[in-house]
């Protein structure tokens, strides 16, 4: 498909359909592991209970996302894409300079902005960045940038750019100290946070107190144009752990929100995060997957002055969006959520929630055959559980998961990390009349994939929007285009509102295609 780059300020401006977004529409997924080329498994002990990420970025400037795969004690692998557009998801393994062991998980990130994607490596023992050449091809960093990969248990991840800086702060969450005993508890070790310091990286700063981060996530909460620090914690809560929310403002010590700044304590075996702005409020909601008890968060009160206070509701029992034990089968033990990702897999223009589902190895408390979940978004708001009659319903010991559309037929197919078992890749089949956009951002250096904007488009009713991210799930992200479905619509206004403020204008444009945003 080809990709279309044109400027804003040229295109012309049309009314767009007044038509209201169809019903959910039953999506079809079909697996095709047997052929798609995707051969991983991710292998280890009980170091590596965690992680087992999947990441899709462009390697190689196709326009066509391919694959990192984290192995645990197998090497890493990187997954050229050859799928033709509108056929057979097609992959290759290929050599890459990423085929480091000890990998949990992977993301994609521009560090040093020169246009090729970089990588962070989150090992058991020292993380690495490696440094993009062009042409799927990578080299150690650390050294050359002044990252100091320690020496720690790493299975999350998350990355911003600070105003005034040219290069990104990068976060790492860290899990237990395998040198220490895990029971009783108290093994947690610190998470660190990596400024910069020019073209390189300081030495980095621990935030204490830290309680076994599996997943980070930088996001405007409050659209303040500032993203706070948000951490899911698995362990240790017993001891005074649980979910946390930083303040990282540039020029200043990072510091926990507090009680007074309306944070509620919330104890959860945190596993992974993610965001939308479902409501269609301006303001993101949070998933937060966790055995058996996943929250759904959203602002309690709207801000209206600037001075919001950052307390969030769980909305997940009226939104159906709970999850909490296998649909399918005879096991009714609770379940366990590791990534969680929304997108729009029927494309009608309300972003929907895949579940990866696995238990930690053969917890007897826990499911033992725990159905990935498939949650479609209804109109009125609320989910409803799709997974078994989508065709996803794997019962694997899944930890990561990426949702994108690999052969560029504007449907959004699904490729799942199992532990000790093969990765899972699916095709998205769906016969659907509903339409779609990709949309990618990009602006001058630095931050050039525009970290921390939002991209909005139009609909009759209300407005979609996406915060650029990196970072949320379980070890593993995307970057690359948004996905939106359109619903009837065959064209709709798009905008973006830039990492720096800057608001773009509203502009027409076509359904079914993709573009590419370039800040004027």
């Amino acid at each position: 498909m080809k990709i279309l780059t044109f400027s804003l300020a040229l295109l012309p401006v049309a009314a767009h359909a007044e038509t209201a977004p169809p019903a959910p529409l039953l999506p079809s997924f079909s697996e095709v592991t047997a052929t798609a080329g995707v051969t991983q498994i991710f292998a280890g002990d009980w170091e590596y209970m965690v992680g087992g990420g999947v990441s899709s970025f462009d390697c190689n400037a196709d326009a066509r996302p391919d694959l990192i795969i984290a192995g645990g004690t197998n090497p890493a692998k990187l997954f050229i894409n050859n799928s033709e557009a509108g056929g057979d998801l097609a992959f290759t393994e290929t050599e890459s300079g990423l085929e480091r062991t000890d990998v949990l998980g992977a993301y994609p990130i521009d560090i040093d902005s020169d246009g090729v994607p970089d990588i962070v490596l989150l090992r058991q023992g020292e993380n690495e960045v490696m440094r993009g050449l062009g042409n799927c091809k990578f080299e150690r960093a650390n050294e050359a940038w002044g990252f100091d990969g320690g020496n720690a248990w790493s299975a999350a991840f998350a990355a911003t750019w600070e105003k005034g800086q040219s290069w990104p702060t990068l976060a790492v969450g860290n899990y237990i100290d395998i040198a220490q005993d895990m029971f009783p508890w108290g093994s947690c070790t610190d998470n660190w946070l990596h400024r910069p310091e020019g073209a390189k990286f300081a030495a980095p700063t621990a935030l204490k107190p830290s309680f076994c981060a599996l997943s980070m996530l930088f996001s405007d909460w409050n659209r303040s144009g500032t993203p706070s620090l948000r951490i899911a914690n698995d362990r240790e809560y017993y001891k005074g752990g649980q979910e946390q929310l930083w303040h990282v403002i540039p020029g200043q010590e990072p510091a926990l929100y507090t009680e007074k700044e309306g944070w509620k304590r919330l104890r959860i075996w945190g596993m992974g995060i993610a965001s939308h702005d479902l409501n269609f409020d301006g303001y993101p909601e949070y998933f937060v997957t966790s055995m058996a008890d996943n929250k759904l968060q959203t602002l309690a009160e709207i801000p209206t002055d600037g001075t919001a206070k950052a307390t969030f509701k769980d909305v997940a029992y009226p939104k159906h969006a709970i999850a909490q034990r296998p649909y399918t089968g005879d096991d009714l033990n609770p379940s366990t959520g590791w990534h969680a990702q929304f997108e729009d897999v029927n494309n009608d223009g309300l972003v929907d929630l895949f579940i990866a589902k696995g238990n930690v190895d053969s917890m007897p408390d826990f499911a033992l055959r725990d159905p990935n979940n498939l949650l479609l978004q209804r109109a009125d708001g609320t989910f409803e559980e799709a997974g078994d009659r989508a065709g996803v319903a794997a019962t694997g010991l899944s930890r990561g998961a990426a949702l994108a559309d690999f052969n560029a037929d504007g449907l959004v197919d699904l490729v799942v990390v199992n532990r000790r078992e093969p990765a899972q890749i699916w095709r998205n089949t769906s016969q659907s009349p509903n339409h779609w956009l990709k949309l990618t951002l990009a602006q001058t250096a630095p931050n050039t994939d525009a970290i921390g904007a939002w991209v909005e488009v139009k609909m009759p009713d209300h407005i979609q929007r996406r915060e650029i991210t990196i970072g949320g799930g379980q070890a593993g992200g995307s970057l690359g285009p948004s996905h939106f479905g359109l619903g009837n619509l065959t064209q709709a206004e798009v905008r973006v509102i830039w990492p720096d403020g800057t608001i773009g204008a509203w502009e027409m444009v076509k359904a079914d295609a993709s573009y590419r945003l370039q800040k004027p």
